[in-house]
C-alpha cells in the first residue's frame, strides 16, 4: 500500500477514534448530568410535598400515597428519610422516571412519592447524540481528502529523494533532489543524500583520475620495455618477457579506456554493418576457438525487422568497433574463465548476440551486483585483473546496448547483447 494511503488510512482511523471518545464522553457526561437534575428535583419535590402534607394534610399536586408503580428499593423505606431512585415507568408508559419517596410517620405508615419524568431530557440527549454522529461523518468526509492531499505532498517529496537515490545507485552521480521545502525530516534526508552523492563523486573523481594518470604514465614506459624487449635475443626468456610486456601493455590500454568510459568521453560511430560479418571478425581476432552460429541459418529466418535480407547479409545500425569489443572480452572471458566449447548466436532480427561457455558459470555476487574491476568472482573462474566485462559493459552503454549475465540451466555462463532498434 503506497504510504499516502497508509497517512490517509491512519488519519481516518484517528479521527474515528477521536470522534467516538468524544461522543462517548459527552453522553456519559449529559445522561449523568440530566439524572443528577432529575434526582435533586425529585429529592427537593418530596420535601416540598411532604411539608404541604404534614401542614394541611392534603397531597399537593404531583405527589401520591403508596403508588403502584413506586421502584421495590422505595417501597418499605427503613427509616423516615428522603430517599431517591432512578427506575419504574409512569403507568402505561417506558418513559425513564426517577422517583423520590418518604414515609409519612413512623413504621408501617404510607409513603410519600413524587416522579419527575426526563424523557424530554433523554429525547434531547438522542438528538445530540445524533447531531455528534452526523458532524463526525462530515468531519471524516472533510479531513480524509485533506490528509490524502497531505500524504500525498510527503509522498512526492520522499518519491523525489528514493529517485535521486535510484539514479545515483544507476551511475548518475549528478542527480541531486536540490532544496526541499518543509524543514522537516525529509529536507534534512534529501540533505544527507545530497551530500553523500556529493561526496561520493568526488571519491569517484578522485579515484577515475587517479587510474587515468597512472594509465598515462605507465604507457611510455611501457612501450620502452615492448622496444626493449625485440633487442633481445630470440629465446625463451625473450619469449616470456614479451608475453608479460604484452599483458602489461594490455591492462595499461585497458585502464585508459575504463577511464575515457568513466569520464564519459566516448562517442559511438554508427554505421549500417552485417552484424554476422563484424562478430565472426571480431571472433577471429580473440585467437581463440569459439562456434559461431546464425539464428536464421539454423530457423530459416528472415533476418527481422531489424535489419535487411537474411543470413550473412542481415544489418544493423551500430559503432562496429565498438561491438567487436564487445564481443572480443566476452569470448576472451569465456576462454579465460569458463569451460570449452564455447557458442557464439547470431540474431540480427533480435538484434542480439548469444555468447555461452560450458565452465563454472558467473558466480552469484556478479549476477546479483555486476561486474567490478580487479574482482574475477569465483576461484574457480579462474585468474585476470577483471576488466573485460567491465569493458564489455562500459562500451554496451556507450552503444546504448544492454549487456545481460545469466547462468544456463544446465551449467556455463551465458552473457546476452541486445542492441537498440
Amino acid at each position: 500500500m503506497p504510504l499516502r494511503w497508509k497517512i490517509a488510512a491512519l488519519a481516518a482511523a484517528t479521527a474515528c477514534l477521536v470522534a467516538v471518545a468524544v461522543g462517548l464522553l459527552v453522553h456519559l457526561w449529559t445522561a449523568h448530568d440530566i439524572r443528577s437534575r432529575a434526582e435533586r428535583d425529585a429529592f427537593n419535590g418530596v420535601y416540598a410535598a411532604m411539608d404541604t402534607y404534614r401542614r394541611t394534610g392534603a397531597l399537593p399536586s404531583g405527589a401520591e400515597l403508596d403508588p403502584p408503580d413506586l421502584p421495590y428499593a422505595l417501597r418499605n423505606p427503613t427509616d423516615g428519610d428522603r430517599h431517591v431512585a432512578y427506575g419504574g415507568s409512569l403507568p402505561g408508559s417506558m418513559d425513564p422516571t426517577v422517583w423520590g419517596a418518604q414515609r409519612t410517620g413512623g413504621p408501617g405508615s404510607p409513603v410519600l412519592a413524587v416522579h419527575v419524568a426526563i424523557t424530554t431530557e433523554f429525547h434531547e440527549l438522542y438528538r445530540l447524540d445524533a447531531t455528534m454522529a452526523v458532524a463526525s461523518v462530515i468531519a471524516l468526509v472533510v479531513t480524509t481528502p485533506l490528509a490524502v492531499y497531505g500524504a500525498g505532498l510527503l509522498g512526492r517529496r520522499l518519491g523525489r529523494v528514493s529517485e535521486t537515490a535510484a539514479r545515483i545507485s544507476a551511475g548518475d552521480l549528478d542527480a541531486r533532489t536540490g532544496p526541499t521545502k518543509g524543514g522537516d525530516e525529509v529536507a534534512d534526508i534529501a540533505a544527507t543524500v545530497d551530500l553523500m552523492a556529493d561526496t561520493l563523486s568526488r571519491r569517484l573523481r578522485d579515484e577515475r583520475r587517479f587510474t587515468a594518470d597512472v594509465a598515462h604514465e605507465l604507457r611510455t614506459p611501457v612501450g620502452g620495455l615492448l622496444a626493449a624487449a625485440d633487442l633481445l635475443p630470440a629465446g625463451e626468456t625473450e619469449d616470456l618477457l614479451r608475453a608479460r610486456v604484452r599483458d602489461l601493455r594490455g591492462l595499461v590500454e585497458d585502464l585508459l579506456e575504463i577511464s575515457r568510459l568513466d569520464a564519459g568521453a566516448e562517442r559511438p560511430v554508427r554505421a549500417r554493418v552485417p552484424l554476422a560479418a563484424v562478430v565472426t571478425e571480431a571472433v577471429a581476432r580473440t585467437g581463440f576457438d569459439a562456434e559461431v552460429t546464425e539464428v536464421s541459418e539454423v530457423d530459416g529466418g528472415d533476418g527481422g525487422d531489424g535489419g535487411h535480407g537474411s543470413g550473412a547479409g542481415a544489418t544493423v545500425e551500430t559503432d562496429p568497433r565498438r561491438l567487436e569489443r564487445i564481443v572480443a572480452n566476452l569470448v576472451v572471458n569465456a576462454h579465460r574463465h569458463g569451460g570449452a566449447p564455447v557458442r557464439v548466436t547470431v540474431d540480427a532480427g533480435a538484434r542480439t548476440v548469444v555468447v555461452r561457455d560450458h565452465g563454472p558459470g558467473f558466480p552469484a555476487d556478479l549476477l546479483a551486483g555486476g561486474p567490478r574491476r580487479f574482482h574475477t568472482g569465483a576461484a574457480e573462474r579462474g585468474t585476470g585483473h577483471g576488466l573485460g566485462l567491465t569493458i564489455a559493459m562500459g562500451q554496451a552503454r556507450v552503444l546504448g546496448a544492454e549487456l545481460f549475465l545469466e547462468n544456463a540451466p544446465d551449467g556455463g555462463a551465458v552473457a546476452t547483447v541486445r542492441l537498440p532498434g
